[in-house]
This record gives C-alpha cells, structure tokens and sequence, in this order.
C-alpha cells in the first residue's frame, strides 16, 4: 500500500494561507520514537523530547503515530524512491497553490530534523534540486553547526531555517543570536518583548519563518506536554 507523505491539515501552517501562501509539511517520527536505532532528532534535548508536539492534536490518535513511523521506515530503508515520491506530491501541491492563487511553501521537519540538504537519491540529488519550483523552504533545527553553515550562505538559498531554544543550548543560543540569525524560544505566559536583547515576534500567528526579520527572537507559548516542563525547555516570563 502506498502512504502519502505530505500534510496540509496542521492546523498551525495552514494560517499561511491568510499570507498567501499553501503550506505542506512532513510528519516523521521524531527522536527515536520509530525505533530500528533510527534517529531523526539528533541534537534533541531531554527537555525537548518530553515536550515534543508529535502527540499533539491528530498525532494523539494511534493511527497517525502509525502511519508517521511507517513513513519513517520508508525514508530512512529506501531513501531514493522516498525522494521521488516526495518530489511528485510537492508537484501535486504546486498544481493545487496555483489553482488556488497561492504560492507554495514547505516544512519538511515538522516533527523531525533531518538535514535535507545532505538527503540524496541515486544521482546525487536532493529534494531542492528536484524541486526547483519550490519557492520558499523552511524549518526548525538544534543543529548548531547546520544554523551556521546556514548563516554562511551554505545551504541552499530559498531554504530558511530558524534555531530551537532547549534547556541546554544556551551559550549556542546566544551565538546564534549575536551572528543575525534567528532563535525559536517556548515561553510559560505572555510573551515578552525581548529576550536576550532581541525583539520577540509571534511566532503562533503563523508558521512562515521565511517572513521574519533577521536577528529576532520567536516566541511560541507553551502547549501539550511543554506545559508541565519542569528542565529549563520552557522559558518563565511569570
């Protein structure tokens, strides 16, 4: 049987639309959840993995948690033809924004951090070479030295991505900050309006990263299992 890989019922990058943009995004099991010594999350911290949002919403029901393993296995045993498929559900998608008067967006790691950008099929190419009419790419990543080589030029240049703030990461953070990128940080309460001397922007009004200005903070108030955070993962502002 055939498993779709894409998404465009999360409900927190449908708020693109209101922007302009369709978004799709890519659900894979995180962290090690899909077992087999596969990890899709390899910078998670403790703090992040008990505060994941992968049983959040939809992913609460036992067939979804399915169906994102099963899609993991799929990626990780049989990459080259996972790259194809992906490649033809993004052209699908782009049919569908243009019929709709929208511009296509896309969230790989919705619940992963995959580094995309070394993910190659039998020729050697990636998903950004497959997919050259993709616009605008964007993620999260704890990868430290991926958010730099990011902020070097290195990776490709419509793929934006933005730093994740963990209980353990805070010297990093700083850094990432200090060099002009930008840092997602969860807080417990009303955002602030700066954090470590940078300007807090919304980033529940909507998922398009690519957007933002450089060298700010975004701000995402603590939901699911984040709530009971007791490992720093979460930032008080109580």
């Amino acid at each position: 049987m055939k498993i779709k890989l894409l998404t465009e019922s999360n409900q927190k990058i449908r708020k693109g639309e209101k922007l302009g943009f369709f978004t799709v995004g890519l659900h894979l099991a995180p962290a090690d959840v899909a077992g087999l010594d596969i990890n899709l999350c390899p910078w998670a911290s403790p703090g992040c993995k008990a505060s994941c949002l992968n049983t959040s919403g939809h992913g609460a029901f036992s067939s979804v948690q399915a169906s994102r393993i099963r899609k993991t296995h799929y990626f990780w045993f049989a990459k080259n033809d996972f790259l194809h498929q992906l490649a033809k559900e993004l052209e699908a998608a782009n049919r569908k924004a243009k019929r709709l008067g929208l511009t296509l967006a896309v969230r790989l790691n919705l619940t992963s951090d995959v580094q995309w950008e070394k993910i190659e099929d039998r020729n050697g190419d990636t998903i950004f070479d497959l997919c050259k009419f993709v616009h605008h790419w964007y993620d999260y990543t704890k990868g430290f030295t991926r958010m730099l080589k990011f902020l070097d030029g290195e990776l490709p240049k419509n793929y934006s991505l933005t730093f994740s703030k963990s209980e353990n990461n805070d010297v990093k953070t700083a850094e990432i900050l200090k060099l002009g990128g930008n840092v997602a940080v969860v807080f417990r309460g009303k955002l602030p309006e700066f954090y470590h001397g940078k300007r807090v922007v919304n980033g529940d009004e909507s998922d398009a990263r690519f957007l933002d200005a450089r060298g700010v903070v975004v701000g995402l108030v603590q939901k699911g299992k984040a709530k009971k955070d007791t490992s720093g993962f979460v930032v008080s502002t109580l």
